[in-house]
């Protein structure tokens, strides 16, 4: 194993090699325990080393964040749009089960990415394709929101910082207090009336793989019924 360490850190220094690290640290600690010191350890070279291959930390994490868009599938041939974009959606999704610190990192960031653009062209491109109207794909595209790229900002979810340092068994949601539960009936009958799969939640919370397909058919349902009514924005 340490012959194996020795042999990475001899390996030449490049983007690709800075950027895949990069990675394997912020899954394995989540993304605030990544800097630029702990990553220039790791790679056996000194921080100034770095920067010959990337300008600074902000350059780093865009970067990181485009190697996970990097990893959804590419569209569908031939298939329904309805379909590609499922497939492309849930393919986004897995890509972030696979690094549960990319969500918050994409969230924080003030502009998108070139991945995530091109990405996100390529879903407005299978909906036109797809014979959605310039006006629809705008609106749909509004409707999905976050989660066209694979995660959504859950009504229930009280842990949004848990995917800063992944997931773990403890993190579950848990009940409403009785005082709280007394006050907000509805509210606490609904947080208990249905089991989440513990194991496919992106980061923590309510947002599991059930919740996210069961709404993402709901809108790719409605969108679809809209596209065959003629919908435009103009007839609201």
């Amino acid at each position: 194993m340490a012959e194996q360490a020795a042999t990475s850190r001899r390996a030449p220094l490049s983007r690709d090699r800075i950027l895949r690290t990069a990675v394997a640290l912020a899954d394995a600690a989540g993304i605030d325990s990544l800097s630029m010191r702990n990553l220039a350890q790791e790679l056996g070279v000194v921080p100034m080393a770095l920067y010959k291959h990337v300008a600074n930390k902000d350059e780093l994490l865009d970067a990181m964040i485009d190697m996970v868009v990097g990893e959804i599938d590419p569209p569908m041939p031939d298939a329904h749009w309805k379909q590609a974009v499922r497939q492309r959606v849930l393919s986004a999704r897995a890509a972030l089960r696979c690094h549960p610190w990319a969500a918050l990192a994409i969230e924080a960031r003030n502009m998108a990415t070139p991945a995530i653009l091109a990405y996100l062209d390529s879903v407005v491109a299978t909906l036109r394709s797809g014979g959605l109207s310039a006006d629809l794909a705008h609106h749909v595209m509004h409707a999905m929101g976050s989660r066209v790229l694979g995660f959504s900002q859950e009504l229930f979810d009280t842990a949004r910082d848990a995917g800063r340092s992944g997931p773990t068994p403890e993190q579950q949601p848990v009940a409403m207090p009785p005082e709280v539960a007394a006050r907000f009936p509805h509210l606490a009958e609904i947080a208990t009336a249905a089991s989440h799969d513990d194991a496919s939640v992106v980061g923590s919370g309510c947002d599991d793989q059930f919740e996210f397909e069961f709404a993402l058919d709901l809108l790719l349902d409605g969108i679809e019924r809209l596209q065959q009514q003629g919908w435009t924005s103009a007839r609201r």
